[in-house]
């Protein structure tokens, strides 16, 4: 069967871009709900952030376990399990009778996610070695503009609908996402059995270049500290920084979405860039520029400053993101791909959890502005990583075949 990976990618996209809306829809309005079904005032905090960090939390768990399956069932599959799982887990919040309910369902969400690193691995195996980063980096622009539009439609939803229809609405998106993904997406699979597949100890054997998956995976881990570090503590650092409080939650929505916009203007251009030059060297870059705009962050004065800082480190979001998925497909084994996918979806999820801990841990220990210089060290590491890991291949303006 002759496959049109354009085509699944398109699908793809759209997939992705539903399911991440899906994710961060939710996101203004969980303290409020949680309030609604009862829990004490001065626990709303606590719960909240258990809420929202469970998903990612179960998810990193599971990771692995559905990337096995996908390696032997197929990628479509899981990308159908996993719109259809959270079709029924995120409809069902509408109907929690309390908060430990609520806590349970967004743990059960995480299990059954996945739709997005399984559309990565099937994309990364269908598109040509030279379209890869393309590919790929048109892909993450998916799940960034629905991360993007999300919280600003999820409380435009609950003001219209009230918060309980929000979950219904927002179960029956992803069912559409199921529909559209069974119907459109095609794969040419053939199931592997249990006992003729290659084992995960032999795929991570065959990985051309063991070094450059693990600067990968720290790569990820670090990139999504860095992204959810500052969430704690924004609209507090906005508020330290003179802003206007009328408007401080307006003002930290903004902030915080400003730098989805320019990643996923620039995702897919430097994609088809690293395509040519090398997506190390996009890597490199992306990662260069993210400390530059991130140690800054430590001194600014106004919240305008900080707007347009992290505006500029979206462009290095576009960069990594691309990069990272193309030079894991480039030496990954096409029989092991869902696997190391997953894999680098687990130190995604680790990184959402650990990102807000880290970042309210400096932020209680030193100050705010901490948090901020903290985070370009931890880049700065990432470089000298990236560095030794490519070294002699840096600077080379060539296609790059692991």
């Amino acid at each position: 069967m002759k496959i049109n990976w354009k085509k699944n990618l398109y699908v793809a996209w759209i997939g992705c871009f539903f399911t991440g809306a899906s994710i961060s829809l939710v996101m203004p309005f969980i303290p409020i709900y949680i309030e609604q079904l009862g829990a004490p005032a001065n626990r709303v905090e606590f719960y909240s952030g258990l809420a929202i960090s469970a998903t990612a939390l179960s998810a990193a768990i599971v990771s692995p376990i559905w990337g096995n399956l996908a390696d032997r069932k197929g990628r479509k599959l899981m990308m159908i399990r996993a719109a259809a799982g959270m079709t029924i887990t995120m409809g069902a919040l509408a109907f929690v009778p309390n908060v430990y309910w609520l806590l349970f369902m967004r743990f059960l969400n995480g299990i059954l996610a996945g739709y997005i690193p399984n559309a990565t691995a099937m994309i990364a195996s269908q598109a040509p070695m030279d379209r890869n980063g393309w590919a790929l980096g048109t892909l993450a622009t998916g799940s960034v503009a629905g991360n993007l539009i999300g919280p600003s439609m999820g409380g435009f939803l609950a003001e219209l609908f009230g918060m309980q229809n929000v979950f219904i609405i927002t179960g029956l998106i992803l069912l559409i996402t199921t529909v559209l993904t069974i119907v459109y997406v095609k794969e040419d699979f053939k199931p592997v059995s249990r006992k003729n597949m290659l084992p995960t100890k032999e795929v991570f054997q065959q990985i051309t270049r063991p070094g450059v998956l693990i600067g990968m995976f720290v790569t990820t881990l670090i990139l999504q500290i860095g992204m959810t570090s500052i969430s704690p503590i924004l609209t507090l650092y906005i508020r330290e920084l003179g802003g206007n409080t009328g408007n401080i939650l307006f003002i930290s929505g903004l902030i915080v979405s400003v730098s989805g916009v320019s990643a996923f203007v620039s995702a897919p251009v430097l994609g088809k860039i690293g395509d040519h030059v090398g997506n190390q060297n996009i890597l490199f870059f992306g990662l260069v520029l993210a400390m530059i705009c991130i140690l800054p962050m430590s001194i600014v004065q106004t919240p305008f400053q900080l707007g347009l800082l992290r505006f500029a480190m979206g462009f290095s979001t576009g960069a990594l993101m691309p990069s990272i998925n193309t030079l894991i497909s480039k030496i990954t084994p096409v029989e092991g791909v869902s696997r190391i996918f997953s894999f680098n979806q687990m130190f995604t999820n680790l990184g959402q959890v650990a990102g807000p801990l880290i970042g309210s841990a400096i932020a209680n220990v030193m100050d705010y502005r901490a948090v901020f210089l903290i985070t370009g060290l931890l880049i700065g590491l990432n470089i000298l990583i990236t560095v030794g890991v490519f070294r002699g291949e840096l600077f080379k303006i060539r296609k790059t075949h692991m």
